[in-house]
């Protein structure tokens, strides 16, 4: 009885042995076909990109034609932590689409700097640390900037020099 217990097991495991190379081919043939419509839609979708090329060539021509006009640079005190006074000093150009945006701006940056320097006098040291402390700084001075020179509109705000003492 035991040897053909034992052979009951063996045969089992036998049949089961099979069973996992069709699985395993299966899910072969499945990653092949898979990879075979990923590549046809990559090199379809790339030829069509290329008659298109003369469009990605004007958009990125667009961006390469963008004006700075540099701040003057500023120095503001930080609000206060228990007691320690901060400094931040920030030297900042604005990107504009052209020449006309810089004119515009030209009699509004008095009001351009005062909404600037409100803001960050209530910053904090710790308000700015880490790349996501300066994005946010980034983005509210952006959205501080445009609403000072309505209706002209600034592209971007670039820091040239960050010191936060």
């Amino acid at each position: 009885m035991t040897a053909e217990a034992e052979a009951g097991t063996e045969a089992p495991a036998k049949k089961g042995f099979p069973k996992l190379f069709i699985i395993i081919g299966a899910a072969v043939a499945v990653l092949l076909v898979a990879g075979g419509g990923l590549f046809f839609f990559l090199s379809s979708s790339g030829s069509s990109e290329q008659g298109a090329g003369d469009h990605g060539a004007a958009t990125s021509a667009e961006v390469h034609d963008t004006f700075i006009f540099n701040l003057p640079p500023m120095m503001v005190n930080l609000a206060s932590e228990e007691g320690s006074q901060g400094f931040m000093k920030l030297a900042i150009a604005l990107e504009v689409a052209d020449e006309k945006m810089m004119t515009e701006i030209q009699p509004r940056l008095a009001k351009v700097i005062d909404a600037f320097q409100v803001y960050m006098r209530e910053l904090r040291k710790s308000d700015l640390e880490g790349s996501a402390g300066i994005y946010r700084l980034k983005e509210e001075l952006l959205r501080r900037v445009n609403l000072a020179i309505y209706p002209a509109h600034v592209e971007s705000v670039l820091f040239k020099e960050i010191l936060v003492q």
